[in-house]
């Protein structure tokens, strides 16, 4: 049996953890994808997600599953994974090898550091476990293949953080294409790799219409494929979850929903909602439903992108707050953080960090829940948009004024908001319900807005329909004349 590393057959500490933790969401059945994709030309998969998404969670559980250091049929044996077919026969039966590429790069002045660091790191521990006298001691790809040579023990490889370095050399190309050079090499076409798996916040980079590591299956925010389920809460796990901690689902939906990917079912395209797993941790621990999104450097890259106004973003985003779909090209998108080429890459970039969602199949994005729309709220008041800001502050004065039927104040706060927000226009239909969203933008907090919502004879221009833990206010139903 191998023995237990940092990096080769990593202890299996961090996925009983999970599993200790008083919320823990079985997520197993990813291993059975996993295990469709061993020895085959689906080896390589790449997942990328938001922060906060468990990520690094599933890389743990892959690990201890694959591990042969140890037996940890105990680990799994109480989840879903253990009825699948393929269960025992991959259990503990390979040498893995996890890498989080984050901890590499922060203890490094460079790229070509990190890599050098990389392979003395792993290689060290390779030559303690195998023990091959003329093991290649400088070049990882090359000991891997020796190892392969004497033992024919192929590897399960994940890597966490893969693209942080686009993220930290966010504007050093050069340094990326020597980063994606040395996966390539590392990974491609390698007899000693049964399973190739990477996370990260970001797609794998382009370079103009090619990738260096183009043998990848790629499943992200806006093509989640198969892996849409593993990765954030569905509603019904939600739903459960509210349950047994005697929270609002309602409110529940309201703060953190709002991920939908387009999932293949019974031969059907339908919509999977998936929630912000994170925060609805933090909601059902704390009893208590509010913003638990942190303002990590996803956060200032929020602030940076919107401020620069990439071909008019500035009222894409306003038209979002007020409740707005908006058509989004995602196809040109680079995968990183710095090459734009207009809007719609800003607004693809956005929906990888989890700012946005995007819909496959009308092709548009909007602000997912709440939770974000308060994130774009604490971004957009320091970078000068003081008209948008100025009507959201006013739109709870303006709800007051409904609440007390002041017919008067409501009539001047809506077209004041009219006035002042740049991107609606008098005598249409849209600009009309947009404005009145952003003049009653503090009714989120007490009801569902319904835009279009039918009224008997045609539609009503919007409607608020109160929440649950507010039923005590009235409905409202607002229409142009």
């Amino acid at each position: 049996m191998s023995f237990i590393g940092q990096y080769l057959n990593p202890s299996s500490i961090q996925f009983q953890e999970t599993l200790n933790s008083k919320i823990y969401v079985d997520k197993s059945e990813l291993i059975a994808v996993t295990n469709e994709a061993l020895h085959t030309q689906q080896k390589y998969i790449c997942v990328s997600r938001p922060r906060r998404f468990g990520k690094s969670m599933a890389a743990y559980m892959l690990a201890a599953y694959y591990v042969s250091s140890e037996n940890t049929e105990n680990l799994f044996s109480d989840l879903k994974i253990a009825k699948a077919d393929s269960f025992y026969r991959h259990l503990n039966k390979y040498d893995v090898l996890m890498i989080n590429m984050q901890e590499f790069l922060s203890k490094s002045a460079s790229v070509e550091e990190m890599i050098k660091l990389l392979n003395k790191r792993v290689i060290k521990e390779m030559d303690r476990n195998y023990q091959i006298s003329d093991m290649d001691k400088e070049h990882l790809d090359w000991a891997m293949q020796d190892v392969y040579d004497h033992t024919e023990k192929s590897f399960v490889i994940l890597i966490d953080e893969w693209d942080y370095i686009f993220r930290e050399y966010d504007h050093n190309e050069k340094a990326q294409r020597k980063y994606l050079d040395f996966l390539r090499s590392w990974l491609k076409d390698r007899p000693y790799v049964c399973l190739a798996y990477m996370t990260g916040i970001l797609p794998i980079k382009k370079y103009g219409t090619h990738s260096a590591l183009n043998m990848f299956s790629e499943y992200s925010m806006t093509d989640s494929g198969q892996m849409a389920s593993y990765f954030g809460f569905t509603e019904e796990e939600v739903k459960g979850l509210c349950l047994e901690y005697g929270m609002d689902f309602e409110e529940a939906n309201a703060w953190y929903n709002g991920y939908g990917f387009t999932v293949s079912s019974a031969g059907r395209l339908e919509k999977l909602s998936i929630y912000n797993p994170k925060s609805v941790v933090e909601a059902m621990l704390r009893h208590n439903y509010r913003n638990y999104w942190n303002q990590t450097e996803t956060y200032e890259a929020l602030k940076i992108y919107i401020q620069m106004n990439y071909d008019g973003l500035k009222d894409t985003v306003s038209r979002m707050l007020a409740g707005g779909h908006e058509p989004v090209d995602i196809g040109r998108f680079s995968n990183d953080m710095t090459t734009f080429s207009g809007k719609d890459d800003v607004l693809t970039l956005l929906i990888h960090l989890g700012y946005l969602t995007y819909d496959e199949r009308s092709q548009k994005t909007s602000i997912p829940n709440k939770e974000v729309g308060q994130e774009y709220l604490n971004a957009i008041k320091g970078i000068g948009w003081n008209e948008v800001i100025h009507s959201i502050e006013r739109s709870y004065k303006l709800l007051e004024a409904m609440w007390n039927k002041d017919e008067e104040t409501v009539a001047k706060g809506i077209d004041k908001a009219h006035q002042e927000v740049s991107i609606l226009q008098y005598n249409d239909e849209n600009a009309l319900s947009y404005t009145i969203s952003i003049a009653f933008y503090a009714a989120r907090e007490y009801y569902h807005i319904v835009r279009e919502c039918p009224a008997g004879k045609g539609f009503a221009d919007v409607c608020l329909i109160p929440r649950k833990v507010f039923a005590e206010k009235p409905a409202a139903v607002i229409g142009a004349g």
